[in-house]
């Protein structure tokens, strides 16, 4: 029998997953690092430095989906959504701890605002499951589908010799489009016009910033 948490153990649970996901190791599903059995051509120095920020940049993205998806979590009425959500977000830590150790690699960090990502996305993923299930899903989708094209575009900017960094992003992209499928096969809706291109607006608030920091 699954057992029932309270409100208060849902927020242990929440807070020891952000401080799992900004400052420590997160749970995973232990899926295999795509990028671990390839090996890089040569990169000079510049090279080395544009592939680390890029990937800087997702995984300071992986943070803020890890926090919309527990606050939405928290937030859904639905068991199933929540389930879903949990699961979804279990992936995202793979993707999380892939990136993380690509830049280590690279020889840089982590975003060192990642506590400030981390704390508006879970804002934001708490009100939209507030707002309904139907429109959370949807916010869902339309995220990864933003993430997606996204990682298209940091494809096409890395150097050809970074195969460890697109091998990772190739199966990042595989897993979003997932996620993005089913948000709106359990009832996922379109949003309003206005909503897409605000996240859009804050994204490259995000991405420009993290990019330096």
């Amino acid at each position: 029998m699954q057992r029932k948490y309270s409100p208060l153990d849902d927020l242990i649970i929440n807070f020891d997953q952000a401080v799992r996901t900004v400052f420590g190791e997160p749970l995973s599903t232990g899926r295999a690092d795509p990028s671990q059995n390839l090996m890089d051509g040569e990169m000079d120095a510049a090279e080395k430095q544009l592939s680390a920020r890029l990937m800087r940049i997702n995984h300071a993205g992986e943070v803020a989906a890890q926090a919309l998806y527990q606050g939405q979590a928290l937030t859904a009425r639905s068991v199933q959504v929540q389930e879903n959500m949990k699961r979804s977000a279990l992936e995202e830590h793979d993707h999380l701890r892939w990136c993380q150790q690509r830049v280590t690699d690279l020889g840089s960090h982590v975003s060192f605002l990642n506590p400030v990502w981390y704390l508006g996305s879970f804002t934001i993923g708490s009100v939209a499951g507030m707002v309904g299930d139907k429109w959370s899903l949807g916010f869902v989708a339309e995220t990864e589908r933003q993430v997606v094209a996204h990682i298209n575009d940091h494809l096409s900017r890395l150097p050809e010799p970074d195969q460890k960094s697109r091998a990772i992003l190739e199966q990042m992209r595989q897993d979003e489009a997932h996620h993005a499928t089913v948000a709106v096969k359990h009832g996922g809706v379109p949003l309003p016009k206005p909503i897409p291109w605000l996240m859009q607006q804050m994204s490259k608030v995000m991405t420009r910033t993290a990019y330096w920091v």
